[in-house]
């Protein structure tokens, strides 16, 4: 099985700065992804960043200038530094692990971290 291990998050000022981390562990093999998708209150989820296996990265438009992905595949962990953060980036942050199966991709997800910006 395929475990993700998330840390970081809480609460921060607006225009503060926070870093999430995830940590997979298992049978990893064949990463076609890895990332960080949130959910707000009353909204569905959505993506924020995501780096592919080439070290290619898509980010959020609204996140675009402010948020940071990494990884590093050594460690199969993928980090997140969120800097000048608004209110608007409140939800629950959950990691994301996209892997390459015969039958397709499979996406296996964190449990979930908090990030309230307010002051």
């Amino acid at each position: 099985q395929v475990q993700l291990v998330e840390s970081g998050g809480g609460l921060v000022q607006p225009g503060g700065s926070l870093g999430l981390s995830c940590a997979a562990s298992g049978r990893i093999f064949n990463i076609k992804s890895m990332g960080w998708y949130r959910r707000a209150p009353g909204k569905e989820r959505e993506l924020v960043a995501a780096i592919s296996s080439d070290d290619r990265t898509n980010y959020a438009d609204a996140v675009k200038g402010r948020f940071t992905i990494s990884r590093d595949n050594a460690k199969n962990t993928v980090n997140l530094q969120m800097n000048s953060l608004k209110p608007d980036d409140t939800a629950v942050y959950y990691c994301n692990l996209k892997l390459g199966r015969t039958w397709g991709n499979y996406d296996y997800w964190g449990q979930g971290t908090q990030v309230t910006v307010s002051s």
